[in-house]
């Protein structure tokens, strides 16, 4: 039997806490190793616990979610980190990513949606779509540094990426699913799975979420 996914629940409010921990620890998969109530005591434990998994609220007191998700992921790349927030699309969810998290969740969401997110992230894919971080990057623009520096100076960010994987980098960052790539390339979906995890490698990126954010910040999307 492998061994449980290990979670770190951060929230300021006790009850909140709870109720995750109701939830996740009702799954055999997974386990709740430890608990903080504000972000620097979540960035001390993600330090000493090394979870697999960090639930991570954003608006805390002292510290809040985004500096702390980039504090622990400064410390441990292999940090995998989901953003609890209230609202759908929102700022500090935004921030979260860019922070280095690897998807957001909403804080009703319902036990299922929950428990796949975390599974997900612990394996290594993002807990929210391509297309809704597209979504947000056009929302959050202005929060954005100028696109296309890296192309304009001469430098090509993606330079170590084949033609085809060039593409497909485009068509993540476009917020296509595997499905949506492969039909428009004509490639089955484990032939564009393989290009992806090699575009994601090359370029030494979390996951899709960050291929997005990195194919939108050098320029490479037609606005």
């Amino acid at each position: 039997m492998t061994e449980p996914i290990r979670i770190l629940l951060v929230d300021d409010q006790q009850l909140v806490r709870l109720g995750f921990r109701m939830v996740l620890e009702a799954e055999q998969d997974l386990t709740v190793v430890g608990e903080a109530a504000d972000g620097a005591q979540a960035v001390r434990l993600a330090n000493e616990l090394r979870p697999d998994v960090v639930l991570m609220d954003v608006r805390m007191p002292a510290l809040d979610g985004i500096d702390a998700t980039r504090r622990i992921v400064d410390a441990n790349p292999a940090a995998r980190i989901i953003i609890l927030t209230t609202f759908d699309l929102d700022e500090y969810a935004f921030g979260g990513l860019r922070a280095g998290a690897s998807g957001f969740l909403l804080k009703d969401a319902r036990p299922e949606e929950l428990t796949a997110a975390v599974r997900a992230v612990a394996a290594g894919d993002a807990a929210v779509s391509g297309r809704v971080t597209r979504a947000m990057l056009e929302l959050f623009a202005d929060r954005l540094p100028t696109a296309g520096l890296g192309t304009r100076s001469g430098h090509d960010p993606a330079a170590a990426l084949t033609p085809r994987e060039r593409e497909i980098l485009v068509a993540m960052g476009e917020g296509l699913s595997n499905g949506e790539i492969g039909a428009r390339f004509y490639l089955t979906e484990s032939t564009v799975k393989t290009h992806v995890g090699r575009v994601l490698a090359k370029l030494h990126l979390r996951d899709r979420v960050h291929a997005v954010i990195f194919a939108y910040e050098h320029g490479l999307l037609e606005h």
